[in-house]
């Protein structure tokens, strides 16, 4: 893991409020290497969040650079920027943020087709992927149908669908029972594995964070601290 895939210089980003504005990021550097795992902790309003909106291109800094392979992210046109987050980046929230109308295949299929790739291809992969995660019995059901842990892991489906070289996930056990988030924290850590897609997972769970590689700390939109994580298997 040698080589910087994701690299953050200078990340500022304040919000208005009231007749002042409210200061998250206080100028964030961060290096992600090509494979690696990286937690993100810190208190709520630590900037975690806002952090990894940055880093996919959902949002944008008030003032810094985010480089991807060693290029510049925001000096794109929005449709370019839309490109980027589609061809490059998925994205695993709390809220799984599924469709309610469409079944499971038809939801992780939807970044294929929105992409261009045919019916049938997009269908394949979708089959493909929630057989990965267990679901191969659930491909017709819809998310109203499905547990929230059934839910979730059609939303990791989902993301890994256009076969992302990142990964961000932001507290994707958080809705979820011990049990079930466990099965969630081996899901993204095999598929690490398997596909080396690099990962960056802001969590408040210590034991999905000691599972990673990495750990960043972050205070009051500082880095506070970065060191090795505690379990390395």
């Amino acid at each position: 893991m040698s080589e910087v895939i994701l690299e953050a210089v200078g990340l500022h980003k304040s919000f208005p409020q009231g007749r002042g504005r409210l200061e998250v990021l206080k100028g964030i550097d961060l290096s992600v290497r090509r494979g690696e795992c990286v937690a993100v902790v810190g208190p709520s309003g630590a900037g975690k969040s806002t952090l990894l909106h940055i880093l996919g291109a959902l949002d944008r800094p008030t003032e810094g650079r985010v480089l991807f392979q060693g290029e510049e992210i925001f000096g794109r046109p929005e449709p370019a920027l839309a490109q980027f987050r589609n061809r490059h980046v998925g994205f695993v929230f709390q809220f799984h943020h599924l469709l309610p109308e469409f079944t499971a295949r038809e939801n992780v299929a939807m970044p294929l087709r929105i992409a261009g790739e045919g019916a049938g291809e997009a269908a394949a992969r979708a089959d493909e992927l929630l057989e990965a995660v267990g679901l191969a019995e659930r491909v017709e059901h819809r998310p109203g149908e499905l547990s929230g842990g059934e839910q979730q892991r059609v939303a990791l489906a989902r993301a890994l669908a256009a076969r992302p070289a990142l990964l961000l996930a932001d507290e994707p056990t958080g809705n979820l029972d011990h049990q079930t988030g466990d099965a969630i924290h081996r899901l993204l850590r095999d598929w690490n594995r398997r596909s080396e897609v690099t990962l960056v997972v802001v969590t408040h769970n210590r034991e999905l964070a000691e599972a990673m590689d990495r750990i960043v700390t972050l205070s009051d939109g500082h880095v506070l601290a970065e060191g090795e994580a505690g379990a390395r298997s």
